[in-house]
């Protein structure tokens, strides 16, 4: 199994291979009751960038840690897909879709890191 750490990173890095922006890595190992210890939150200009970086991660985090989700909802409008990899949820939106849910302040007590946008 590998470690919770590596896997946020391998899966950060297949968000910035499709361009990603905004990723926000959200903590919450240390939350009572939280669903998983990490949420990674992105997002993608269009459906199309959406779904590129959804492929962009299982791909890239299959090949560098052989871990695949155990499940993926959304692929069909591609507005909002969740990435579920048992401890880390990973969340990629259309923006207007992500201002709306403003997930990055659903769990007010995890700590939150901000990627800085690739250029």
């Amino acid at each position: 199994m590998i470690k919770t750490n590596e896997l946020v990173e391998t899966i950060t890095k297949g968000i910035q291979e499709k361009k990603g922006k905004g990723i926000v890595v959200a903590d919450l190992s240390g939350i009572e009751g939280s669903i998983c210890n990490y949420f990674i939150i992105c997002t993608g200009n269009s459906p199309t960038q959406v779904d590129a970086i959804t492929d962009s991660v299982e791909e890239y985090t299959r090949e560098h840690t052989g871990e695949k989700p155990v499940h993926v909802v959304g692929r069909e409008n591609a507005q909002w897909v969740a990435m579920d990899y048992t401890d880390v949820l990973v969340h990629i939106f259309l923006p207007d879709v992500r201002e709306y849910y403003n997930l990055e302040n659903l769990w007010e007590d995890a700590k939150l890191e901000r990627i800085p946008d690739l250029d």
